[in-house]
């Protein structure tokens, strides 16, 4: 093979067609049974489909739609309307219908039915400011090839030409807190604790740690369609956008294997030539490329001694820190939330369980010592109510993203069964609180800690972006300074996953840059070997 690809995750999929389309000969070696790595929709219970890990998507490059004609294969978005916060005897509720949005935030506050407009503007220009960062390939700080750096000459003109106050905007996003940020803007409080959530998905920080507004502005990036900050669900979960790009690699030739299990990856003279199985076979290649994590690759694939001691402890510095859970809930009804009864409009997007800030913080306050947050922030979809599909006819498929709920627990306890089922009640009876017919409704239940998602997902810690979004951690420090741009000290070795830039989420840019970085190296190595060749002739 031309490229072997660990790990059929979307990331590795994407890499795979986009080298398959090139022409190259490639292998996908997945070690699961079904593809798609976190983006996976499985049928948990008979008749119930479940997107076990990832369940929304936004931030998939359009590039990526465009190039492989992706909906030609199945793939297909259905939006998510708006955002709704129950409280415990009013709520408040955004929808996509931006008139709507500013009548329901004038019942709060005409202060920030005025500001949402200055607010929103602001961000689709900071958002369209640094989108061209998510196609870009890092520099390396540690040597000066000008090649490398013209793209970041074109963003510095870019920022030149910003206004003084979206240069002071983007300051602030790269600096400050989720809350605070907001805090600028509006005043209402379940309002800024819902905005803020955002800045604190995949990260063991609180809306008030400083940097969580750069997780804000990331997701903000998303888009569907050309609107920024729309989210939608893949028709069939986010295993069928998996499926849908696995269906493009191998329309371009690209091979797939699942229940494949790789052990090693095969080095001689400091360059990987293929991968060993864990059942024993050997497969050569010119190319590896690794979706799984840094951790993953650099310190178990690798064998011992392979890497610069440097390098090691680079890695073991890095940051993983799962502070998630996933609840996921078969159900023979609808919730019905006290604060506004009956089967409406509300269900049917995000329902976001971040009533004020307090509650926010004092959820991030039981992960800071070690303990999963008694009260959580849970952001709730019920994908049944756009895809029907998801679960038999009267029934419906709850999908509960939980913070906080920390790999690491205090004084050296561990996740174990008892403290799964602690969990998984502390997120029903959170939920309860808003929604008391909800433990009624529950035909079944489905808990994953940080534990269970690690062991299931092969993500480290549990951290669903392959390592935390924090700004010591971003573009040419990610995941390691000197090793960023998908290369790794191992010639032919790539990391083409989370673990590298542009980061975490639905958003295939790893899997895409890696790839195009691995065609160009390939062109220039075979330019250089047919001047070699030319010379020697002469």
């Amino acid at each position: 093979y031309d490229a072997v690809i660990v790990g059929g995750g979307h990331n590795g999929l994407v890499a795979a067609a986009y080298l398959a389309r090139a022409g190259r000969q490639v292998l996908v070696l997945e070690r699961r049974h079904v593809l798609g790595g976190a983006a996976v929709t499985e049928e948990v219970f008979p008749g119930f489909r479940f997107s076990e890990a990832s369940y929304v998507v936004s931030l998939l490059r359009p590039e990526i739609i465009r190039d492989f004609d992706l909906p030609r294969h199945g793939f297909e978005i259905l939006p998510l309307d708006g955002t709704f916060t129950p409280l415990e005897d009013d709520h408040l509720w955004r929808v996509n219908d931006h008139g709507r949005t500013l009548r329901e935030l004038r019942r709060w506050s005409r202060n920030d039915a005025e500001a949402y407009d200055e607010y929103g503007l602001l961000m689709v220009d900071m958002a369209r400011f640094i989108k061209p960062v998510l196609s870009l390939v890092p520099p390396d700080p540690g040597r000066i090839d000008p090649r490398e750096w013209i793209p970041l000459l074109e963003l510095a003109q870019d920022f030149r030409d910003l206004s003084r106050r979206q240069k002071a905007v983007f300051v602030q996003l790269m600096t400050m807190s989720a809350a605070d940020f907001l805090g600028q803007w509006f005043e209402t409080d379940p309002l800024i604790a819902t905005m803020s959530a955002s800045g604190i998905i995949g990260t063991f920080q609180g809306i008030r740690s400083p940097g969580t507004a750069y997780v804000l502005l990331h997701h903000y990036m998303g888009e569907i369609d050309g609107a920024f900050r729309a989210w939608g669900i893949p028709r069939g979960g986010t295993g069928g956008l998996s499926e849908a790009i696995a269906s493009a690699a191998r329309a371009f030739g690209a091979e797939i294997r699942t229940e494949a299990p790789v052990a090693r990856v095969l080095t001689r003279n400091g360059r990987a030539v293929g991968v060993a199985l864990e059942s024993g076979e050997e497969i050569a290649a010119g190319a590896v490329l690794s979706s799984v994590d840094a951790r993953q690759t650099f310190l178990r694939l690798l064998e011992p001694g392979t890497l610069d001691p440097a390098v090691e402890r680079a890695i073991h510095r890095y940051k993983f820190r799962g502070s998630s859970g996933k609840v996921n809930l078969a159900l023979d009804g609808l919730p019905d939330f006290a604060c506004l009864p009956g089967e409406g409009e509300h269900l049917r997007g995000a329902i976001s369980i971040s009533p004020s800030v307090e509650w926010m913080e004092r959820a991030y306050d039981d992960a800071k010592y070690g303990r999963f947050s008694r009260r959580p922030y849970i952001d709730v979809v019920i994908p049944t109510l756009v895809d029907p599909s998801m679960a038999p006819p009267g029934n419906h498929v709850m999908s509960c993203f939980v913070q906080y709920a920390p790999y690491h627990l205090a004084d050296g306890d561990g996740w174990d069964d008892a403290r799964r089922e602690a969990f998984g009640d502390a997120v029903v009876e959170t939920l309860a609180t808003f929604a008391p017919n909800l433990p009624d409704r529950i035909l079944h239940r489905q808990v994953f800690t940080p534990l269970d998602i690690e062991r299931t997902f092969g993500l480290t810690e549990g951290n669903i972006f392959q390592g935390e979004l924090s700004l010591e951690q971003l573009f040419w420090t990610r995941p390691v300074p000197g090793w960023a741009r998908f290369r790794t000290p191992v010639r032919n070795l790539w990391l083409c996953g989370s673990s590298v830039h542009p980061g975490g989420g639905i958003m295939g840019a790893p899997g895409r840059l890696a790839a195009l970085e691995v065609l160009k190296s390939q062109r220039w190595r075979r330019r250089a070997e047919r001047a070699a060749s030319d010379g020697d002739a002469a």
